[in-house]
């Protein structure tokens, strides 16, 4: 049973909360930077109002995880209709934002593949344990100052354990499941008999990869029922430089050489094999130049999306891909050169907007944010 504060330790909360750098738990809640007095560290303050949720016990989940890769909270409490999570602040914000701040044609592979080591060694952590994250999408990837990854979004996992014993497949739909589904599994989206298990982040992991390689992600300028036909008839996601086909038709990736188009045309990048009538995402640009990928950046695209779950590698043997060596031949400085033009948030010149929070149930006000630094998003 989760230990909630009384509303008593609100008064002694040592933080100040200085600016709203976002919103996430799927625009419930309220993110913060704070300042912790007695150090004077930088925190992240999530403010979300319990009468508008009804996930919060899953919010106040993500405390029985310890991993060094997974976002857990520092502090967890209650006032009034107003639940507080403080947690590590994520100085360079999401990967997403990352794509529509500084690189909106995709990231470099090097900086790719350490994003998706960290979210790896947290996914083998939540499958040894027994639970699937359902959740896994760029901005739920987190880059702290230091460097190190960090994997949120943990209000989308479920468990695979029942009565003490782990069970092969689950049939739950997640909450909100609209938002997600580009990047969710067939298996997953199909809802039969036969259910999905872990293999399903392993599925998302790879459409993630697509969105980081190109900044756009793929299906999303698809209807949802055309995505839903698409994915459920095994219509592969690919990198730029390849001609998209179904993997029973194609049989396997090939890797273009030449490092143009295949002259399928420019409205496949990454993904959809259709193009949609419908208007791409305005934060998202438009299908960037193609690049000439790595044959092993291919085939870990491949091998994430493979449309018979069980083909799926799982997330201890991806750790061991060739595409990853890169990662274990740099340090985490090294990475963060990487970041450029990207710099970390540091605590803004404006006064703080308010002290301690009082136990009300109003949203907190704040200063609003300069436009051109833009908005976190964590959903």
């Amino acid at each position: 049973i989760p230990i909630i504060l009384p509303p008593e330790a609100v008064y002694h909360l040592p933080s100040q909360l200085t600016r709203s750098t976002g919103r996430g738990f799927n625009n419930l809640s309220q993110v913060n930077m704070a300042r912790h007095i007695p150090t004077g560290q930088l925190v992240a303050v999530k403010q979300t109002n319990l009468d508008e949720c009804t996930e919060e016990e899953l919010v106040l989940l993500s405390r029985l995880f310890r991993h060094t890769n997974l976002l857990t909270s520092r502090l967890v409490f209650s006032s009034c209709c107003q639940l507080w999570v403080l947690t590590p602040l994520m100085a360079y914000g999401s990967a997403d934002t990352l794509l529509r701040t500084y690189f909106p044609d995709g990231m470099s592979e090097s900086l790719i593949a350490y994003l998706l080591y960290g979210v790896l060694k947290a996914l083998e952590y939540l499958h040894q344990m027994g639970y699937v994250h359902r959740g896994l999408k760029a901005s739920h990837i987190l880059l702290s100052g230091e460097g190190r990854v960090y994997l949120s979004g943990l209000h989308s996992i479920y468990s695979m354990m029942r009565e003490g014993k782990r069970m092969r497949a689950v049939f739950d739909m997640p909450h909100h499941s609209p938002a997600l589904l580009p990047w969710l599994s067939p298996e997953l989206l199909r809802q039969d008999l036969h259910g999905y298990g872990v293999k399903s982040d392993i599925y998302s992991l790879g459409i993630v990869a697509c969105e980081l390689v190109s900044g756009r992600v793929p299906f999303q300028d698809m209807p949802p029922t055309q995505m839903l036909l698409q994915k459920l008839r095994g219509s592969h996601c690919c990198l730029l430089d390849v001609a998209p086909f179904p993997l029973g038709e194609l049989g396997g990736l090939k890797v273009s050489r030449s490092g143009v188009d295949s002259g399928i045309g420019e409205s496949v990048a990454t993904g959809s094999l259709t193009h949609s009538a419908t208007a791409p995402p305005a934060d998202r640009p438009q299908s960037p130049a193609p690049k000439n990928h790595s044959v092993t950046l291919h085939n870990l695209v491949q091998l994430c999306l493979q449309q018979q779950p069980e083909r799926r590698p799982s997330a201890s043997s991806l750790l061991t891909h060739a595409f990853f060596k890169q990662v274990k031949r740099h340090t985490r400085d090294s990475f963060l050169s990487l970041m450029y033009p990207a710099a970390p948030l540091t605590s803004p010149d404006d006064l703080p907007v308010s002290c301690p929070p009082t136990p009300s149930c109003h949203p907190l006000t704040s200063t609003p944010t300069d436009p051109a630094e833009g908005v976190w998003d964590f959903s």
